[in-house]
């Protein structure tokens, strides 16, 4: 909603500063961030200062606080200084006169309300405006509750900044009654405080002597003051039903509550341990846990390194994504009889499956669909029986807005995959805090595995473990020696997941088979289903988009040729999957536009009229340019015979384009030569310089990321090839579902 003194505080900045602070703002009447930017530089602008930043730093506050320690009616240097403030005044929410100059009797009363909200009234008394309330004047900051947030939270954020604001390093927090970044590290600095740190030693980080110091302020009933207080007050911010105040015996049945659902031992006193729970993400990183994952190769010495250390479930990987790993990642994934080792050793496994997921563009509800099949299809290969739990890793410091719009939707994915497959298995998430929330508050997942030791991850810092945890990861440590010596992530568990100790017999990567009738109609459907969630109609479609083929065509058309496809699959070591997703993908895909072009580039060759000699055509959408590019690679290295044509003459363009278009088991067959181009890098120099780079040679145990770039390499370069490419991942382990359930009967 605009406020009218909000606009009117934009067009006086951009009025008297644009063009001094070089930029201007959105005239709306809404606050944001630009705003408090510009309105920023418009202060350091008559401070003084010549390098102008966004942010209200360490030189704004020096050079503020040696001008002006107190700004009022008879300190504001000028009309327009004051304006800042009183424009900065209204997009906090409070009355700053008339934008007027004048430090006046409103501007006063607003001043004295902001200092009341922020908790800070009684160490700057009065209406003057000191250093560290005009720098929290000009943030996005909210000092009422907002959202929804808890008069508990409020309560401990306005003593913080009351009794802590005078501090070197210590900041004006928010008050808005929700926990945060900034809000969790204050209590650092604030215990920090009450320790004895001097400025500049107190840092606002768990260390070394924050932990020392910790260990001699056990707090328990019938304790008061300030240790009191700070630790009830981390109870608040962990959302903990306690008062902000003594420890009381209701405090205690609450800690004793919080000790148990953090797997402590329940004592109801606020030892270390329970500190380090409050505090930060990771805890009491002496702990012991009863649960570890890792990237190394479970031996039986290891095995028994892990036993003595009192471990009973170990997280393993489905997939290793780097078909060239480092000799420390070579054994990321599972390996041949692993499984075994880890069930005759006593121990559980729980399957952790991550591929793709280092940045909030790895996430989408069509990467969730083939996230989603891809590791059932490698649980299923390693011997996971029905019933386990995956955790799928969202392995990044997700914004909340990246949880909304990339990681959320890329979980439905994976729940609408699980639900196609039949629920055989079950979904856990494995990442920060908020995203593990948000994905089960969302009943995308029913368990949760938390990166608690990436403690600075803005979804950790700040908030409360989610109540479905099932293992809490707190540190990396070597345990055993020798040949048992391992370094494993520690973890704590909850009981929630126990993994598994019982495994069917692994399924081995053998060629594949042909597919005949028995699982057709499933496969027609899970393709069908998949294909619609993503915005295809079963019929193709209407209006300026629709597709010429129907779904039914498409998939007939590509599975009438299934005994090709195997002949081809084998001859090239090349997996079914490949060769499938390829054609299928681009037979839907053929429209109207693609039509009219193939009609133009006949035209051109059958009657000398128009420009266009080529297109990519057919049911695979092959041009006759990549066709013969295509074919001779695959000649010259030995995958194919035949007579090789020259891409750059309109006769030989016009021969393999007809060819392409005309026959639909050519263009099979040429799906896969294109892919074996693919992988060897597309010599021939239609693609940016120096062209693609050589993969390994295709096999049938390709990784998921040599898969993605194949599926993209022949659709080319760029942002649609490489969207598209994921989403054809998806069809990639559909197909890959049942091809893998026929080898392996």
């Amino acid at each position: 909603m605009a406020d009218e003194m909000v606009r009117r505080a934009q067009q006086f900045v951009n009025q008297v500063y644009g063009s001094r602070i070089g930029m201007t703002v959105t005239e709306n009447g809404q606050t944001g961030w630009n705003t408090m930017y510009a309105l920023t530089r418009a202060l350091q602008w008559e401070l003084g200062i010549t390098s102008l930043s966004n942010s209200f730093g360490p030189t704004t506050l020096s050079t503020l606080t040696s001008k002006y320690p107190k700004l009022n009616a008879s300190t504001v240097p000028s009309a327009d200084f004051c304006r800042i403030i009183q424009s900065a005044m209204y997009c906090k929410g409070y009355d700053g006169g008339d934008i007027d100059g004048t430090y006046n009797s409103r501007v006063q009363a607003g001043m004295s309300k902001l200092k009341t909200d922020m908790g800070v009234d009684i160490a700057f008394p009065g209406s003057d405006l000191t250093p560290k309330v005009f720098k929290g004047l000009l943030n996005m900051d909210a000092y009422v509750t907002v959202n929804s947030g808890s008069d508990a939270i409020r309560s401990v954020q306005r003593w913080l900044n009351g009794r802590y604001v005078n501090r070197q390093d210590f900041f004006i927090i928010p008050c808005d009654g929700h926990n945060s970044r900034d809000v969790s590290k204050s209590m650092l600095f604030a215990i920090q405080y009450e320790l004895g740190m001097a400025d500049g030693t107190a840092n606002g980080v768990f260390g070394p002597g924050t932990q020392s110091g910790l260990k001699s302020h056990t707090v328990t009933v019938g304790d008061a003051g300030t240790w009191a207080l700070l630790f009830s007050a981390g109870m608040i911010l962990n959302k903990r039903p306690v008062s902000f105040g003594g420890f009381t015996t209701a405090t205690q049945s609450a800690v004793r509550d919080f000790q148990n659902f953090v797997a402590l031992p329940v004592t109801g006193v606020g030892d270390f341990s329970t500190w380090a729970s409050l505090l930060v993400s990771y805890g009491d990183q002496s702990r012991k846990g009863e649960a570890c994952d890792g990237v190394t190769l479970i031996t039986p010495a290891r095995a028994a390194a892990l036993k003595a250390e009192g471990i009973k479930y170990v997280g393993r990987y489905l997939t290793n994504p780097d078909p060239t790993p480092s000799d420390d990642l070579k054994h990321k994934a599972i390996q041949p009889g692993e499984l075994g080792t880890i069930a005759d050793s006593g121990l559980r496994c729980f399957p952790i499956y991550q591929t793709f997921g280092r940045d909030a563009g790895d996430f989408s509800y069509a990467q969730g669909r083939a996230a989603g099949q891809a590791a059932i299809n490698a649980a299923l290969d390693h011997g996971f029986k029905p019933g386990t739990r995956i955790f799928f890793a969202v392995d990044f410091d997700a914004l909340d807005s990246d949880v909304t719009n990339n990681v959320l939707p890329h979980f439905k994915g994976i729940q609408d995959a699980v639900e196609d497959d039949g629920i055989r298995f079950a979904i856990g998430v494995y990442g920060p805090r908020n995203v593990c929330t948000r994905v089960g508050e969302a009943g995308h997942s029913g368990a949760s595995f938390v990166s608690d030791m990436s403690s600075g991850f803005s979804g950790n810092f700040g908030y409360p473990l989610p109540a479905d945890w099932a293992y809490d990861q707190i540190v990396t440590k070597w345990v055993g020696s020798g040949d048992g010596a391992i370094e494993i992530d520690n973890n704590i568990a909850s009981g929630r997941d126990i993994g598994q100790n019982s495994f069917n017999k692994p399924r081995t990567q053998v060629p594949d088979v042909g597919f005949g009738s028995s699982y057709l109609n499933a496969l027609g459907i899970d393709l069908s289903k998949y294909m619609r969630s993503i915005g295809y109609a079963d019929d193709g479609g209407t209006g300026t988009d629709a597709r010429l083929f129907t779904h039914t065509q498409c998939f007939e058309t590509i599975m009438s040729h299934d005994a090709l496809i195997t002949q081809l699959s084998n001859t090239y070591n090349m997996r079914k999957a490949l060769i499938q997703t390829s054609a299928y993908w681009e037979m839907r895909h053929y429209d109207l536009i693609d039509q009219a072009v193939d009609h133009q580039v006949a035209s051109y060759h059958l009657n000398g009229v128009g420009a266009v000699k080529d297109s990519s055509t057919g049911i695979a959408q092959i041009s006759g340019n990549v066709g013969i590019r295509a074919w001779n690679y695959c000649i010259d290295n030995g995958h194919a015979t035949g007579t090789k044509l020259e891409p750059t003459k309109d006769a030989d363009i016009w021969t393999m384009w007809q060819r392409v278009n005309q026959d639909n088991a050519y263009s099979v067959r040429t799906v896969s030569l294109i892919h074996l181009w693919d992988a060897g890098g597309k010599p021939g120099g239609i693609n940016p310089p120096g062209g693609e780079s050589v993969m390994r040679s295709m096999r049938l145990d390709y990784t998921e990321s040599e898969i993605f770039e194949v599926l993209r390499r022949y659709q080319g370069w760029g942002t649609e090839a490489e969207e598209h490419a994921g989403k054809r991942m998806a069809i990639y382990q559909i197909f890959e579902k049942y091809n893998s359930i026929l080898r392996n009967p």
